[in-house]
């Protein structure tokens, strides 16, 4: 063992002061940091009031606007009439079309209806006199014969009875509205309803093979177009989920986007010269430039395309500014600040032959930056394409206004999963394109 005298360790500690004479900071600063975000945390649960909040949320809604993305209801209504007879009536554009006769709703011998909402477990039986609602392994008759419906017997839990109707929550399979003269029914499916065709298509409610048979070798449906071209118009003219209308909106997008980086850089990209202190030594042009990126970024997206579309109405024109101004301020930061860190030997061995300044930036600037810009560049196209897609919701047109419309009727959920999931994958494989074409520029091995 090895020991240190006290000159020794004098000297040690005159040589290393940083590790034997530590200050406040160095020694507290990890615990002071912990413990003032403790703080903060704490401070933000009672300034925004958490605990009301989580208690008071309605979570139940949740599953039910999941379970809408992933499927469809059916809603019949069986009217009973004075003579005893029961009508049936869907609403009017029912994803059945506007004559129906499903499998799972059976006209009895005895003039009852029996509806099959989940298999065999749970169904519905409607008679003139009473209602038989079977689920959760029990059946509760409700006797309509009266001036208001009554259950008999106990009243399960998932049933609620009020003074002129009973309900029945079956849970994701669906629901039964019970009152003296009519009974609602909703029952549920999963997938999405006449995605391809819609009930006003002449190719409705076929078979695949007899679609394809249709298209490929059949006779024309209309004498005028061949199947496949009227397969086509029906499928991008779809009423109900509007194909051709979602997809051109989503192109809008990618085009507002892109138009909106371009001009942003275009505009940026000669001002970050002139901003730039090590490329024009003008103090007070370098602050007037920087301080004016600052502003255009400092205003948010949203807030110029909302001051946009006052200006010019709404539309695409309105989003493409909106991206170009903020675009500008944010391009004109990066690229000004990418100048200042450049390496000045090459540009002061070119410039020290005597060579014009175009040649000096083109040749001692440009091969160092260009790799850099462009993949700031890309950087900002992808992150625009979602960008877009938000401020599309105040009115700046693309596929974000067609959103917003589908979830301010709060029922066309459906719809809205399908317009996410092509944003998704849009920006997906502008996000795996842009990393490529980054990782290529800059010469690095993409992951």
């Amino acid at each position: 063992m090895t020991v240190i005298d006290a000159n020794r360790m004098h000297e040690i500690e005159t040589r290393y002061p940083e590790y034997f004479h530590r200050s406040f900071r160095q020694r507290f600063g990890g615990l002071m940091i912990l413990i003032a975000t403790l703080l903060y945390s704490l401070y933000a649960v009672w300034f925004f009031d958490l605990p009301k909040l989580f208690t008071e949320a309605h979570w139940e809604r949740v599953g039910i606007y999941l379970s809408q993305w992933v499927s469809y209801d059916v809603q019949p209504e069986f009217r009973i009439e004075g003579d005893g007879s029961i009508d049936i009536h869907y609403p009017r554009f029912s994803p059945l079309g506007d004559n129906p006769h499903p499998d799972w709703l059976v006209n009895n011998p005895d003039g009852s209806i029996t509806v099959s909402i989940s298999g065999t477990s749970r169904n519905v039986t409607v008679s003139k006199s009473e209602t038989i609602v079977t689920a959760h392994g029990i059946s509760v008759p409700v006797d309509v014969s009266s001036g208001a419906p009554k259950v008999v017997g106990p009243v399960p839990g998932w049933m609620t009875v009020y003074d002129d109707n009973v309900l029945a929550d079956l849970g994701f399979a669906g629901n039964v509205s019970i009152s003296v003269d009519r009974v609602k029914i909703r029952k549920r499916f999963i997938g999405w309803a006449n995605f391809i065709f819609d009930t006003q298509s002449s190719f409705f409610d076929k078979p695949v093979g007899e679609v394809v048979s249709l298209i490929v070798s059949g006779p024309r449906i209309k004498p005028d177009q061949s199947n496949l071209s009227l397969a086509f118009d029906d499928i991008w003219n779809n009423s109900e989920w509007q194909h051709g209308d979602v997809w051109t909106k989503l192109f809008q997008t990618i085009v507002m986007a892109f138009l909106g980086t371009l001009l942003g850089s275009l505009t940026a990209f000669p001002l970050a010269f002139l901003a730039a202190r090590n490329i024009t030594p003008n103090r007070l042009l370098n602050q007037i430039l920087k301080r004016f990126f600052d502003f255009l970024r400092s205003v948010d997206m949203l807030i110029w395309a909302l001051f946009l579309t006052r200006a010019f109405g709404p539309g695409p024109l309105a989003g493409s500014g909106a991206i170009f101004l903020t675009e500008t301020g944010t391009l004109g930061k990066l690229y000004s600040e990418g100048l200042e860190n450049i390496d000045n030997k090459p540009r002061e061995g070119i410039k020290s032959t005597g060579a014009q300044t175009v040649l000096v930036h083109r040749y001692g600037i440009m091969p160092q930056i260009v790799p850099i810009f462009v993949s700031q560049t890309l950087y900002q196209w992808e992150s625009n394409v979602r960008g877009a897609t938000i401020i599309g919701a105040v009115g700046a047109g693309g596929i974000g206004l067609k959103l917003w419309e589908a979830m301010r009727t709060n029922a066309n959920w459906e719809n809205v999963a399908y317009m996410v999931i092509l944003i998704l994958i849009v920006v997906f494989i502008f996000d795996t394109a842009s990393n490529a074409l980054r990782h290529r520029l800059m010469g690095t091995k993409a992951h």
